[in-house]
């Protein structure tokens, strides 16, 4: 497998915030993989962190396993979309029945699950993975955009027009997910692909941060630090303490230094030049 640290500085930074005992939230990440993994716990007791815990060392575990044998550029010949596309959804569904079975034969652990936001970088694209209402954020010439929609009541409100984007600011209902890892034996993760660019600043965060702290100073944020990611990070955090902290805060941020258009093979750049 090519490292693509030399196209990618990541950053990753995790809080228990203000009000919590302990930091359900966990975090992986590997520029070399290009990979990053966001989860937020839920459950009675500890069993947040436990099923976050299982959720980011299992996936990290297997998609780095997995694009060692077949490269996540690869076009799948029954689909049509990229190997990454199979891989993550595959190792997402083992994270969640995992999580699953532990959480039945557990007592201690019953009902825990965990929201995901998961990122895969390889040629020049992004495929992300998620469930629930962990965020993914892409900051590009200034512009900051969430990249995922909320698996969330709030969110299904707001679609259907049943509030206002500002009674959602407000609203008491935050947190009502209505997709979570490890709470049934079987999971849909929505996939999407993004084109990626030299310059662009992804932020993968749990909603401790977006939740504390509103999208326009994120933005500042990014746009003032982008070349400090570990200060931006620990900015991010500090903002959402500074503004009650109610929750763990989790913040994984990925720079991209150059381009990693992935090395192809004579046949596929013949094919791809006779196809253009």
């Amino acid at each position: 497998m090519k490292t693509l640290a030399h196209a990618l500085e990541i950053h990753g930074l995790s809080d228990a915030g203000m009000v919590r005992g302990h930091n359900e939230d966990a975090i992986a990440y590997d520029p070399d993989a290009g990979l990053a993994i966001l989860a937020d716990g839920m459950g009675g007791y500890n069993a947040g962190e436990v099923a976050s815990g299982i959720a980011t060392t299992l996936l990290a575990q297997g998609i780095k396993a997995a694009i060692e044998v077949v490269p996540p550029h690869a076009t799948e010949s029954m689909s049509g979309k990229p190997a990454a596309h199979r891989i993550l959804r595959l190792e997402v569904e083992k994270a969640n029945l995992a999580i699953f079975q532990t959480a039945q034969s557990q007592p201690q652990c019953a009902g825990m699950g965990t929201t995901l936001v998961s990122a895969l970088f390889y040629d020049n694209r992004l495929t992300t993975a998620h469930v629930g209402d962990s965020r993914l954020y892409r900051m590009r010439e200034g512009n900051f955009l969430a990249l995922t929609r909320d698996h969330s009541l709030l969110q299904e409100q707001l679609d259907s027009g049943l509030i206002t984007a500002e009674e959602a600011r407000r609203s008491q209902n935050k947190n009502l997910v209505t997709r979570a890892v490890g709470i049934d034996p079987q999971l849909d993760p929505e996939l999407n692909d993004f084109d990626v660019k030299v310059g662009d600043i992804y932020l993968l965060c749990s909603d401790g941060l977006n939740d504390m702290v509103d999208d326009p100073d994120i933005a500042l944020v990014l746009t003032t630090l982008a070349g400090n990611l570990p200060l931006a990070a620990e900015q991010l955090v500090q903002m959402a303490n500074d503004n009650g902290g109610r929750d763990n805060v989790s913040v994984i941020l990925v720079r991209i230094n150059r381009s990693f258009a992935a090395e192809r093979g004579l046949w596929a750049r013949l094919f791809g030049w006779l196809a253009g």
